[in-house]
């Protein structure tokens, strides 16, 4: 086992995360999302879109994430965050991002950045999937997948289905955080 697989083994463990799922990862590229419900172990993607993963990790650093809530949440789809406002409008001060679509499929646990029609519309806002989602394939740019907790993500309270599941009272983000700084 390499240092950096010993050392996100070890900081999984000591956040009360499954260090089989951190075995074999970088720290620095996995990220920590804590929840009311618990805590969440997301492995990063940055070979398939390093500039999401990047800015993802950038507003991690800077707390951005932090008391965000999960605004959108629809059952057997997927929950969304990212957007400080609560209102799915907003987003960082910093540029959206150019699309970084790939052959990955939106399957359950992928963490996928929510855009507007614009295809380069991607900012802050990110969602993560409860199930298959084969029409969102090279449509949205995936970021990561969750490698422990989707227990965790399947408690989050869901929004109603015929208001595009918007939540009244939502959960919200604790803290995300980049493994690599939580050792």
């Amino acid at each position: 086992m390499s240092d950096l697989a010993k050392a996100a083994a070890a900081a999984a463990l000591a956040l009360g995360l499954s260090t089989s799922a951190a075995q074999a990862a970088d720290p620095e590229n996995m990220l920590v999302l804590e929840t009311v419900h618990g805590k969440v172990l997301i492995e990063m993607m940055p070979d398939v879109a390093p500039n999401h993963v990047e800015r993802i990790k950038t507003l991690a650093r800077e707390g951005f994430y932090d008391g965000n809530p999960f605004h959108r949440v629809i059952e057997g789809f997927m929950a969304q965050t990212g957007d400080p406002t609560g209102t799915g409008t907003g987003g960082s001060k910093l540029p959206n991002l150019k699309a970084e679509f790939s052959a990955v499929p939106f399957e359950r646990g992928t963490l996928g950045m929510a855009r507007s029609q614009s295809p380069d519309s991607a900012n802050s806002q990110f969602f993560i999937m409860f199930q298959r989602g084969p029409w969102l394939d090279g449509q949205y740019t995936v970021v990561g997948k969750v490698v422990d907790g989707m227990d965790v993500v399947d408690q989050i309270k869901k929004g109603d289905k015929a208001g595009n599941g918007v939540v009244r009272a939502p959960d919200k983000i604790v803290s995300l955080k980049v493994l690599a700084d939580t050792q």
